[in-house]
This record gives structure tokens, sequence and C-alpha cells, in this order.
């Protein structure tokens, strides 16, 4: 029996596989594997005699028919063109994005055993006027190609979980943050790039205002809930497959706080304001605070603070 992880390869992607591993040798997972194959235009870093790493594109219809075979019991969809990208390149957006996923789910549809697929979606689904704390049932209005794909994916995987294809669930992640490398092409890129530069010594740009209202969540946290959506039993969830991931809202002026109480003032001379229109008019549209009652009550679980978020960011990829 087998998982899928599309976009195994990512920073994100092979943490999941890594927890998902954890799991099974702790003997704390909910659901049976002896595999975890990972779909990606990269190799999966992760060194493991479980885990087959096939290079390719989530467009290549063949392909995913060759993977998704009847011994699937589960599938992670987080391959995506991102924000930026999207934006930039309308058409592949569409092909990655749009079509990719349909082609994925058709393959899932093929298997007789109803295989949990996780989908990863976005706050960038919204846009327009928002209340404080975006509820689960308040329809989406995206502002952005990224958003608009985003939002068909999560209007694909709700049909065809209805139809009885997949098991679905749709996790709507904040913004990760921080992520350790380099820069990706996702607008929210400057959400890490303010913190990991200057905790690396080198300089940042903040292109929003600082008052700008982010909803964040660390690596651990995100993959912690990603894990989770995939375990929980689906009727717990109910007909409506959407999850509002919790994450912690913080300005981008708050996080350049942490970063100072963690680092150093030192550090955050560093960071210094450079507006960007673009990226504003992209993060801008997006939500800064979600209503989270009911993904808590499920037990999904966000960090305590910002000033944890760096810490663990220090912890992980800087310290020793």
């Amino acid at each position: 029996m087998k998982i899928i992880v599309t976009g195994g390869g990512g920073f994100l992607g092979s943490r999941v596989i890594q927890a998902l591993l954890d799991g099974k040798d702790a003997g704390t997972g909910a659901v049976e594997f002896d595999q975890v194959v990972s779909l990606d235009l990269a190799e999966c870093p992760v060194a493991d005699s479980r885990v087959a790493s096939v290079k390719g594109s989530i467009g290549d219809a063949e392909l995913l028919h060759e993977i998704v075979t009847e011994d699937t019991v589960g599938i992670f969809h987080l391959a995506a063109v991102l924000s930026g990208g999207s934006e930039d390149d309308f058409d592949l957006a569409m092909n990655v994005n749009v079509d990719g996923t349909r082609a994925l789910l058709e393959a899932a549809r093929g298997i007789r055993n109803t295989p949990r697929f996780v989908f990863t979606s976005s706050l960038a689904v919204f846009g327009g006027e928002m209340p404080d704390s975006v509820p689960e049932n308040m329809a989406t209005q995206p502002e952005s190609t990224y958003g608009m794909v985003k939002s068909i994916g999560e209007l694909l995987v709700n049909e065809y979980t209805r139809k009885g294809f997949i098991d679905g669930r749709i996790c709507r992640l904040p913004t990760i943050s921080v992520r350790p490398g380099k820069p990706n092409s996702a607008a929210s890129s400057f959400a890490s790039s303010i913190i990991r530069e200057p905790m690396n010594g080198m300089k940042s740009v903040c292109p929003v205002p600082v008052d700008t209202k982010l909803w964040l969540s660390s690596p651990n946290a995100a993959v912690t809930n990603l894990v989770h959506a995939f375990e929980i039993d689906g009727e717990n969830i109910g007909g409506w497959r959407v999850l509002n991931v919790p994450g912690l809202s913080v300005t981008a002026g708050e996080m350049l706080e942490s970063l100072t109480r963690v680092a150093g003032q030192s550090a955050r001379d560093l960071v210094g304001i450079d507006y960007d229109a673009k990226i504003d008019s992209i993060v801008g549209s997006w939500p800064g605070a979600f209503d989270v009652e009911r993904t808590r009550s499920l037990g999904f679980v966000s960090d305590t603070d910002f000033d944890q978020v760096v810490q663990q960011y220090r912890d992980d990829f800087i310290a020793g």
C-alpha cells in the first residue's frame, strides 16, 4: 500500500514524507502503508528505502495513471505554480494548477479503494470586502490568478468527494514562515526572507506596509496539520471538505519586532522597507485572520506566537 506526495521534492513535501515515515515507525499513523512515492520535477531528498522518487510533471496524465494504482491509499497534492509565478504566466498556472489537479483526481477516480486526498489550498482564494475573521463558509472571491486556480481546485476536490471518487480534505494553509533556503516565486516569499536573511547576516526588504496583517504558520505546524488532515476520519469533517488551518495573525511590523527580540537589533537593521505595489496588490487582498474554532476542535494546532516561530527557524536551521 502506498501514499503519493506531489511536490515531494520540495521543502514542505519532503517534510510531509518524513513525518509520515516517522509516524509509521512510532506506530502512531492512522493509515497503513508500505511505500511513499514522491512525484516532482526534483529528486526527493528523503533518504529511505520506503521512498520512491519519480521525476515528472503533474501535467503528465499518462504518468499519473502509471503512478496512481490500486494499492494507493492516499494522495497529498502539494505541487503547484505559486502566486507570483501564476500571476506572471496564466497559461502555466492553468496547465499545472487546474489541468494537473483534475488529471490527478481522474487518476484517483479510477481506483476502487477511494483514497484519501489532501489538497493544499490557500488564503489567496479570498478577496474583496472581508470580515475581521474569515469563516469557512465564506464565498471565495480571488483577486489573483493563483487564488482563482486554487478556488477551482477546492471545488473539484469537493465535487470528486461528493461523488464518492475520493475522500478529500482541503487545507487552506497559512503562509509558511520561516522557510529555509532561497526566496521562491510566491508573492508572500518576503514573509520568510525578512526573517531568514537577516538571521543569516544578509540584507532584506519588506515590500508591504508594516501594518499589513498576515496569516502565518511555521513549517512544523503546517506539516503536523497536513498529516493530521490525512489521518482524521472524513466523516468528522462533513460534506464540505474545506478546512481553515490554524495560524497566527501578525503584522509585518510585529514580525520585525519578533526578529529584534530573538536575533537582536543588528539583525533588524538589515531589513529595509521598499514598497512593491505588485506584491502588495496580491498579498494585501488576502485575509489576515480566520475563524478556526471548528478546526481546533478537530485537533488541528497552531504556533503559540511568532517569537516561537523565529526561534524554531534559529534552532532548526542556524544553531549548531
